[in-house]
């Protein structure tokens, strides 16, 4: 062997051994550690001796609906703080506000009276007045875009039952109602949008219709000036009863309707407003284009409640070990529209959490941490109960002043996309978090999750965490009938939610909390955002947190 091939090979092990020893220095990325013995346990508990439907059925079929501030609401906020209760879980009323006015029905009956008889499907539309017993008048049709056609009908409608709009054409459904996420479906999920701020969102609270489509007032600041104006003109013009056309994306019976009034005392009381089926709604639209004269009957009896501008969060606690005070939070908005019971929006996300409060204190499990469950009011109405909370205790997104327990918050797990079992979560764009969720995840592999995606997801309280730059996530759900049936309409029951997928979520959500509660360290944040302005309200001033309890 020539001289240079020594060199050259002693050179090379040289540069092997200091490759390997740089190797042994550098610290790697831990593993997160998972304990498998306590998700078996976890999953057995939440599989085979479940009773989140127990919990789903008190909520819906007992108290619901739970338009805020409603009786099924504070029912329901009752009768949560009694059951935690029971389970040795410290529970209590957190008030917080102004919210506004609530509001409830306790009857609705709808007719065509002439030129034939036939019952009509429907419902009132939330913060509208009743009849005062059953009032029947002649129909009439009024296209109102904006506020320069009211001169059209100025001195023609009192008296009448008002249809806003002319109806539509309705397209002979050829998909299924309730669909499963593909894998093709999910593998989307995981590419980022491109050219989009991957926790980017639609606003929370924005309406997918505007003032004139089925769900009443909505969307941004000249749409609810539009819809106040129309309402005191409807008013003012004496209109017997407003009817809408309580349209979806499916029909067959199905209502769709949120609000046709404002919480807002201030804001003016429109003609009592119902919401019809658009088989319904079509039928009569067609009678009267062909100029033949048509009755209805209706008998509503609404109220509004002006006893309690406040609202309340409803917050229970299993206190933790070594780093009590230190919290993991879990949460679901409480509160509902009214057309059904308000199962899968969000019963549903409220029920698998009181199960993993369940499931934690019935397995006794180490928690070093402190487990938090909050179930939100207001959310109907723009996240304002957990916004409030969210100011209260860690910091308003106005001005981004933290507070201390800001920096003590570890995460926010949230479920509100219907009762479809989870497919995976959302990074919210904070993909230091992808690493955690992957070993998190790995055990339900068998149950349909996995998919992680670096998305962001909007419409529900995790917004108000990830706005404050505390980490606040959404699971990835299958949709199931949720936006095809159930979303806000008279279909959204006990009977739409399901059972197993009901299991499912609340096993690997209470296994989340148990590895974000014993995990050495917080979760990893991301950067703190800027001071943001006030999102639009809906209808009242912004909600404030206020002192005290109920």
């Amino acid at each position: 062997m020539s001289l240079f091939r020594k060199r050259s090979l002693r050179w090379k092990r040289s540069l092997a051994t200091a490759v390997v020893a740089l190797l042994v220095s550098v610290p790697l990325i831990a593993e997160e550690a998972i304990d498998l013995s306590v998700v078996h346990r976890i999953r057995q508990e939440a599989l085979q001796n479940s009773r989140v439907m127990d919990h789903l059925f008190y909520l819906t079929d007992v108290s619901g609906p739970r338009l805020t501030n409603s009786p099924g609401f504070f029912n329901a906020a009752d009768w949560v703080v009694k059951q935690l209760g029971e389970w040795g879980i410290k529970a209590h009323q957190e008030k917080w506000g102004p919210f506004g006015r609530g509001w409830t029905f306790t009857h609705f009956s709808a007719h065509l009276i002439a030129p034939q008889y036939a019952p009509l499907v429907g419902f009132p539309l939330a913060y509208t007045p009743g009849t005062n017993g059953p009032v029947t008048a002649d129909a009439t049709i009024a296209v109102i875009a904006n506020e320069s056609d009211f001169a059209k009908y100025k001195g023609t409608l009192k008296g009448k039952m008002l249809l806003l709009g002319t109806g539509r054409e309705l397209a002979m459904s050829v998909q299924p109602l309730a669909v499963r996420r593909s894998d093709e479906n999910l593998a989307t999920l995981t590419q980022p949008v491109v050219g989009q701020n991957p926790g980017g969102q639609r606003p929370p609270g924005a309406a997918a219709v505007g003032p004139a489509g089925p769900n009443g007032p909505g969307g941004g600041g000249a749409n609810q000036q539009f819809q106040r104006a129309l309402n005191r003109f409807l008013a003012d013009e004496g209109v017997a009863v407003v009817v809408r056309i309580g349209g979806g994306p499916s029909e067959g019976g199905t209502v769709f309707g949120q609000a046709g009034g404002s919480r807002d005392p201030k804001d003016p009381v429109p003609p009592p407003m119902v919401a019809l089926t658009p088989e319904h709604y079509n039928r009569i639209a067609r009678l009267l284009d062909r100029k033949i004269p048509v009755q209805l009957e209706f008998d509503i009896q609404a109220r509004f409640l002006d006893d309690r501008m406040d609202s309340v969060n409803v917050v229970g606690e299993i206190e933790g070990g070594r780093k009590r005070d230190e919290v993991v939070m879990i949460g679901a908005h409480l509160d509902s529209w009214h057309g059904g019971t308000g199962a899968t929006d969000n019963a549903a996300g409220s029920a698998v959490m009181i199960e993993v409060m369940r499931i934690l204190k019935t397995l006794n499990l180490r928690l070093d941490r402190t487990v938090r469950l909050g179930l939100w009011s207001g959310e109907e109405q723009g996240l304002l109960g957990s916004r409030a909370y969210v100011a209260e205790h860690f910091a308003a997104r106005e001005d981004m002043k933290l507070k201390p327990d800001h920096a003590k918050l570890s995460g926010y797990f949230n479920v509100d996309n219907g009762s479809g079992k989870i497919r995976g979560v959302y990074l919210q764009g904070n993909d230091t978090m992808r690493p955690v969720f992957e070993a998190w995840l790995k055990p339900f592999q068998d149950l349909g999750a996995g998919t992680i995606s670096i998305r962001g997801t909007g419409g529900t309280d995790h917004l108000s965490f990830d706005a404050v730059g505390l980490p606040g996530f959404q699971f990835v759900q299958d949709p199931l009938e949720y936006d095809s049936r159930t979303h806000h309409s008279n279909m959204d029951v006990y009977d739409r939610v399901q059972r197993a997928d009901m299991m499912q979520m609340a096993a690997i959500v209470a296994s989340f909390v148990y590895n974000a509660a014993n995990r050495e360290e917080l979760l990893p944040r991301k950067p703190l955002p800027k001071p943001q302005p006030p999102p639009q309200q809906n209808g009242a001033a912004p909600a404030v947190p206020a002192a005290g309890g109920r």
